[in-house]
C-alpha cells in the first residue's frame, strides 16, 4: 500500500509555515509566507484574515510543488493558530472583524473589569485569569463597537477560520477546539463547556461562542472551490487541530510528566507538563490548558512579544541608517556570548505590550541601571537574560502550586533554540537540562500529528509521538552561574514590584 501524508499549518504571528510529513516522520517539504500585520493606532495590531486564508493556499500550492506528492496521497490537514486573539464573524462564516490580535492591547480596561467583577471565578473555571486575550476582546468589541458586534454571530481563532473557510463552513458550523478553552474566560475548562453564569455576568450570549469539539475531530472537508485553490483533490478530511503553542508541546514530545517546554517564538512560553488540572490562584501566573493526550494537562505562562523583542532591538534601536549595516542575530549572540556577565549588569523588562502572566497591563519595558558602559550587546545580552529570568518566576509558581513537582528537563521549540547562548543561560538560570528537539519544525509537526490522528492514520498517537520526536543537543546547568542567575532574579523581582506599585 502506498504511503499516505499529512499537512500541518502554522498561522503564526510573524507568517503561515506549512509542512507535509509522511507516515513515519519525514518532513518533505515545508513552505512559508510572511504576514501583514497593521497597526491602525497605538496599542492595535490586526490581520486581515484573508490574508490569512490566502497564506494557507500559497503555504499548501509550494509544499505540494516541492515535494513532488500527489494530491490523492494526502490523508489528512490540521491548522494551528495564534491562540488569544479573536475573529468576528458573520452568518455565512466569514470574517465581520480582522482578526484582533494577542498583541492588540485596546482591550486593558475590560481586563481589569472582569477581574474585578469574577477574576477569581474565571481562573478556577477556565485556569487563565482574564488577559490579552478571547473575553476581555469580546467585551471591547462588544462596548466599544457595538454596530458591529450587533452583526457577530460567532467568534473563533486563527486557525479554525481557515478551517472552517477550507470546508466552507458557515456560523452555525463555527467551533473551537479544547486547547483553547482556558483563554476564552467563559469557558469551564475541566466540563469542556461553556459557563452560563460566567456569560451572565457579563451579558454575553452564549450563542456567540462557538461549540467546543476535540482538537482531533474531522470538522469537514476540503470544497472543490478550496481545492483548486490549494492545489489539491477536493474530500480531503479537515482536523480541527489546536493551538500553536499547544500543538508546539506536541512536537517537543511533551506527554509525559516532568517534560517541560519553551516555545522560543514571538512570545517566550514556558510550559509543564502535568496529568491534573490546577487553576493558580495564588499567584495568577500560570494558565492551564488541555493537551489533546487524554489526562494530560500544560500549566503554563509567556510573555507578550519575548522573542518580537529581539526583531524590535536589532531592527529599530540598532538598525544603522547612515552606512546602512544591519547586525544578524549571530554576530549579536556572537558579541553578548564573549562578555563575562556581571551582578550589576543592566536588567531588562521585556513586557512591551504588558505583562501578561501575572496580567499588568500598563506594565511597559525598560532597561534598569543603564551606565556609561553600557554597550549594545550588552543590551541584548540582557533582553536574551530576562526572559530566563521570567522563567524562573513561572518555574517557581509552577513549583508552588504543584507542591515541589519535579522538572526533568526543558526543551526547546521555535526560531530561539537555534541560540546556544540563549540555551545555556535558559539551563543555567532554571538548574535543568535544557534539550533541542532535531526536528525544527515545531508546531506544523503538532497540526501534522492531529491530521494524522484524528483521520486515523495513527492508531495511538502516543507511539507515533515517540517515533517523531528525536533529541538532538543538550545543555546542562553550571552551579556558579546557577546561583549568579538566583542573584539576579531577586534583582530582576524587586525591579518588577518596583514598576508595578506592588511594594510602594
Amino acid at each position: 500500500m502506498a504511503e499516505k501524508y499529512v499537512i500541518g499549518i502554522d498561522v503564526g504571528t510573524q507568517g503561515t509555515k506549512t509542512a507535509i510529513f509522511s507516515e513515519s516522520g519525514k518532513c518533505c517539504a515545508t513552505a512559508f509566507e510572511k504576514s501583514k500585520l497593521y497597526r491602525p493606532s497605538s496599542g492595535e495590531v490586526e490581520e486581515n484574515p484573508e490574508d490569512q486564508v490566502n497564506t494557507a493556499y500559497v503555504t499548501i500550492r509550494k509544499c505540494m510543488y516541492y515535494s513532488g506528492i500527489l494530491s490523492s496521497e494526502i490523508a489528512g490537514i490540521a491548522i494551528c493558530g495564534q491562540m488569544a486573539g479573536i475573529i468576528g464573524i458573520g452568518e455565512d462564516g466569514k470574517h465581520i472583524t480582522p482578526y484582533d490580535s494577542w498583541l492588540d492591547i485596546r482591550c486593558a480596561p475590560f481586563i481589569t473589569e472582569m477581574e474585578g467583577k469574577a477574576g477569581g471565578e474565571i481562573l478556577t473555571k477556565s485556569g487563565c485569569a482574564p488577559s490579552f486575550n478571547h473575553g476581555p476582546k469580546i467585551l471591547w468589541w462588544k462596548h466599544e463597537r457595538p454596530e458591529v458586534f450587533k452583526q457577530i454571530k460567532s467568534f473563533v481563532q486563527p486557525g479554525a477560520y481557515i478551517a472552517m473557510r477550507l470546508c466552507g463552513l458557515t456560523a452555525k458550523d463555527a467551533f473551537i477546539d479544547t486547547s483553547y478553552l482556558h483563554f476564552s474566560s467563559f469557558a469551564n475548562n475541566t466540563l469542556k463547556s461553556w459557563d452560563a453564569g460566567l456569560c451572565e455576568r457579563f451579558n454575553i450570549d452564549i450563542s456567540v461562542l462557538p461549540r467546543i469539539v476535540s482538537s482531533s475531530k474531522i470538522i469537514g472537508e476540503l470544497t472543490s472551490s478550496s481545492a483548486d485553490l490549494a492545489g489539491l483533490v477536493p474530500g480531503i478530511p479537515i482536523v480541527a487541530g489546536c493551538g500553536d503553542t499547544a500543538a508546539s508541546f506536541l512536537a517537543a514530545g511533551a506527554i509525559e510528566e516532568g517534560i517541560c517546554v519553551d516555545v522560543a517564538g514571538t512570545a517566550s512560553v514556558f510550559a509543564a507538563t502535568t496529568s491534573s488540572f490546577k487553576a493558580d490562584v495564588k499567584n495568577k501566573i500560570l494558565g492551564c490548558g488541555q493537551s489533546i493526550i487524554n489526562n494530560i494537562w500544560y500549566p503554563y505562562a509567556y510573555i507578550n512579544g519575548g522573542g518580537m523583542n529581539l526583531e524590535w532591538f536589532k531592527n529599530e534601536i540598532l538598525l544603522f541608517q547612515n552606512n546602512k549595516v544591519e547586525l544578524s542575530f549571530e554576530i549579536l549572540n556572537n558579541l553578548a556570548n564573549a562578555i563575562k556577565p556581571q551582578i550589576d549588569d543592566p536588567i531588562f523588562i521585556p513586557h512591551l505590550g504588558g505583562q501578561v502572566c501575572p496580567s499588568h497591563p500598563g506594565l511597559r519595558g525598560a532597561w534598569i541601571n543603564l551606565s556609561w558602559s553600557t554597550t549594545a550587546p550588552l543590551l541584548y545580552r540582557a533582553i536574551l537574560e530576562s526572559v530566563a529570568l521570567e522563567y524562573c518566576t513561572f518555574k517557581n509558581s509552577l513549583i508552588s502550586l504543584y507542591n515541589n513537582y519535579s522538572l526533568k528537563e526543558l526543551r526547546v521549540t521555535g526560531g530561539g533554540e537555534k541560540s546556544e547562548l540563549w540555551n545555556q543561560m535558559k539551563a543555567d538560570a532554571l538548574g535543568i537540562k535544557v534539550v533541542q528537539i532535531r526536528q525544527n519544525e515545531g508546531a506544523p509537526l503538532g497540526a501534522a500529528l492531529l491530521a494524522g490522528f484524528g483521520t486515523g492514520l495513527f492508531k495511538d498517537i502516543d507511539t507515533v509521538i515517540g517515533q517523531w520526536v528525536e533529541i538532538k543537543n543538550e545543555y546542562y546547568p553550571d552551579s556558579e552561574m546557577h546561583a549568579f542567575y538566583n542573584e539576579r532574579h531577586e534583582k530582576y523581582l524587586r525591579t518588577i514590584q518596583f514598576l508595578t506599585h506592588d511594594n510602594v
